[in-house]
C-alpha cells in the first residue's frame, strides 16, 4: 500500500472570509467532516489552514480522505463564493482532482493508468470539463494540454502544485511528522 493524502483548496486571497465560512462549515455542516448531525464534538475540531502566495488558501481536517474530501469541498463551496479545489490521493494509483462552486462540480478529473480504471469499475469522472479546470488554474491551452493527458498520479500532483504554487503533498496525519507542513499550517479551533 502507497501514500495516500486528501486536501482541500479555495481560489482567494481573503484569510478571514475562509476561515469564517470554515467555521460555518464546522458549525452548521459538521456531518461532513464525520460530526454526529446534531451534536456538537466532544473537543474543538482542528483544521489546519495556509495561505499561499498562489492565490490559494489550503485546509487540512482528519476527516478529509479520499471519498470524503469532495463532500467536503462540494459543502464549502455553498458557503463561500468562489471554487474550491479538492485533491485526493489514493495508494500512489489515483489521483482525483475535483472543483465546485456554489455546491456544483464544475470539473473532474481522475490521472491514472489504464489498468487502474479496469481495476477499480467504478472509477469515472464525475464531470469532465477542461476548460473550466484550464481557467482556475491560469493554464494556457499547450500546458493545459500537457497536464490533463497525464496518468501518472504522482507526475500530475507534482505538475498541479507547480501551476498552481503550492506543494499539494500535505495531510491532516502528515502535520506531526513533517515540519515543512507544520511551518506552512496554522491550527485553527472550531
Amino acid at each position: 500500500m502507497g501514500r495516500s493524502f486528501a486536501n482541500l483548496h479555495i481560489k482567494s486571497d481573503d484569510l478571514e472570509k475562509t476561515i469564517e465560512a470554515l467555521r460555518e462549515l464546522s458549525s452548521r455542516h459538521g456531518e461532513v467532516l464525520g460530526y454526529s448531525k446534531g451534536k456538537t464534538p466532544e473537543s474543538k475540531p482542528v483544521m489546519y489552514v495556509s495561505q499561499s502566495t498562489g492565490g490559494w488558501i489550503s485546509v487540512l481536517h482528519e476527516y478529509m480522505v479520499w471519498g470524503t474530501v469532495k463532500e467536503v469541498g462540494r459543502t464549502l463551496s455553498r458557503l463561500i463564493e468562489v471554487p474550491v479545489m479538492t485533491v485526493g490521493y489514493m495508494n500512489e494509483e489515483i489521483f482525483e482532482l475535483s472543483f465546485f462552486e456554489q455546491g456544483d462540480i464544475q470539473a473532474e478529473r481522475i490521472f491514472c493508468e489504464s489498468w487502474t480504471r479496469e481495476e477499480y469499475e467504478q472509477l469515472g469522472e464525475e464531470r469532465i470539463l477542461d476548460s473550466y479546470l484550464q481557467q482556475v488554474l491560469g493554464m494556457n491551452d499547450e500546458a493545459a494540454g500537457e497536464f490533463i493527458s497525464m496518468t501518472t498520479p504522482e507526475q500530475a500532483v507534482n505538475r498541479l502544485s507547480a501551476i498552481a504554487g503550492m506543494s499539494l503533498w500535505c495531510d491532516y496525519e502528515w502535520v506531526p511528522y513533517e515540519e515543512s507542513i507544520r511551518e506552512r499550517f496554522l491550527a485553527y479551533l472550531f
